[in-house]
């Protein structure tokens, strides 16, 4: 009995340790270096004035057409 309980017992801390590795650790976000966040930051403001200058040329054309 007494040998029969530890074997149980071995398998489930091994089945535990198994299952804590796969589980999820923490809701951390992931590390972004410094040169990724300033690539992010540029290609935001690349965007950004593309809307605006689609924008621009969206309300000369209302101009153009309301004329």
């Amino acid at each position: 009995m007494n040998r029969k309980k530890k074997v149980v017992s071995t398998l489930k801390k091994k089945a535990k340790k198994a299952n804590a590795k796969l589980a999820p650790h923490s809701n951390k976000p992931r590390y972004i270096s410094k040169a990724e966040r300033e690539k992010m930051v540029l290609e935001a403001d690349i965007i950004q004035k593309e809307e605006s200058t689609q924008q621009a040329g969206k309300a000369q054309e209302e101009q153009i057409s309301a004329e």
